[in-house]
């Protein structure tokens, strides 16, 4: 999002909100789908998409991927402490990894939370031991297996 302050607030209204539920649901919705969904023209539909996107409301679209039929059996969340101002240089060291597939930084009693998936946990291992927990800045990890994934959205 360049040139735009990312903590800024984006005013919404009820039918900005239904087209990003829609989208939401299904990314590959054609405009012509959405307007008709939301009982708006075509043509307003898509100046409301555009400029949610031109707003960064609307950052991308993307597929939803089921781990296990795409090969990737083992699934972990990854607490990391970090020494105090380390997060920025970390991030994209972080973003880097693809085993790594969300990133979250939060308060408690942790700092970061990842999603980290693989082949299986031959292939896990080597990620959190050789790649996270030897990263300058990280003072602790924890791993909290998941054995059941369950997409809400």
């Amino acid at each position: 999002m360049a040139g735009k302050d990312a903590a800024a607030e984006v005013p919404l209204d009820e039918i900005d909100r239904r087209i990003i539920s829609e989208l939401t649901r299904d990314g590959r919705m054609s405009v012509t789908q959405v307007a008709e969904n939301v009982h708006i023209s075509r043509a307003h539909a898509y100046s409301r998409i555009a400029r949610l996107t031109g707003d960064g409301v609307l950052t991308r679209f993307t597929a939803l991927v089921d781990p296990i039929k795409a090969g990737l059996k083992s699934s972990a969340y990854v607490t990391l402490k970090l020494k105090q101002d380390s997060w920025r240089e970390l991030r994209d060291q972080l973003g880097a990894i693809p085993e790594v597939h969300h990133i979250a930084l939060v308060g408690g009693d942790f700092d970061v939370i990842l999603l980290v998936r693989a082949v299986d946990n031959i292939d896990l291992r080597p990620v959190i031991f050789d790649q996270l927990q030897t990263m300058p800045g990280v003072l602790d990890t924890q791993t909290f297996l998941v054995f059941e994934d369950v997409d809400t959205r």
